[in-house]
């Protein structure tokens, strides 16, 4: 009862170490944005130091391996497990570019976080079609313009005893529409300090690998199965060989 108690006492100075430096540090995360999309390095910079307060303040660390294979000059689809809430600060130490990602529309509802996110991300809500063509149209603009974009191709947390979610073709139709690369990233460990189908927290250590880009040039929508099968497989692959650690 008492470690139960201690838990949520920790879990509530987590939820208040996680919104107060986001409040803080809002304006130097989405004035950059707003005024160009070039300026976008400016808001990575204040988005790291948010996820080192929030690292101090709580004894949650995000450690990011592999990041060397991350080409800064060129756009890619970086492709993500979703584990936990965790990944969300997980992700900007994982990938050392500035991206956009898309997300799912209930996030967008959660005060402060939903709307300084809102700026360098796009909501979809993916149970209505529409909602996820218009989606896919803006990162296609959004890529032709050099932006990196980021999806979780499991469309929802994983909450089974699996490694990964079966995967949905849409960012993998992407790749191949635009002709840009895919980089898988692993988030390893997000699970074990948030348990499935909790928010209670417990400290400890998120690492997170970046794997080697996956080329796309000269495929067509014939090659669409094979590559999504093929990069399920690859970070599945990752993902048991990091689990039997």
């Amino acid at each position: 009862m008492l470690k139960k108690l201690i838990q949520y006492l920790y879990t509530g100075w987590c939820a208040i170490a996680f919104v107060v430096p986001m409040l803080i540090l809002a304006i130097p995360m989405v004035i950059p944005v707003i005024v160009s999309r070039k300026l976008d390095f400016i808001t990575y910079f204040f988005i790291r130091v948010w996820v080192y307060c929030f690292s101090i303040t709580t004894g949650i660390w995000f450690i990011g391996h592999n990041k060397r294979v991350v080409d800064r000059k060129k756009s890619y689809i970086f492709v993500i497990n979703h584990t936990s809430f965790l990944d969300a600060p997980a992700i900007p130490i994982a990938i050392p570019s500035s991206l956009v990602a898309l997300g799912k529309k209930e996030l967008s509802q959660i005060p402060v976080f939903g709307w300084i996110t809102g700026r360098f991300a796009i909501w979809v809500d993916r149970s209505d079609p529409e909602s996820r063509k218009a989606g896919s149209q803006r990162l296609k603009q959004l890529l032709s313009g050099g932006t990196s974009v980021l999806v979780a191709p499991e469309g929802t947390r994983n909450n089974t005893d699996e490694p990964l979610l079966p995967f949905r073709y849409g960012p993998f139709r992407l790749a191949i529409e635009s002709q840009i690369p895919i980089l898988p990233v692993i988030i390893h460990n997000a699970g074990k300090l948030m348990k499935r189908g909790s928010l209670l927290l417990t400290p400890g250590v998120v690492h997170s690998y970046c794997l080697p880009e996956i080329s796309v040039e000269g495929l067509t929508e014939d090659d669409l199965d094979e590559l999504t099968n093929s990069t399920y497989e690859l970070m599945k692959n990752k993902i048991i060989e990091l689990n039997s650690q």
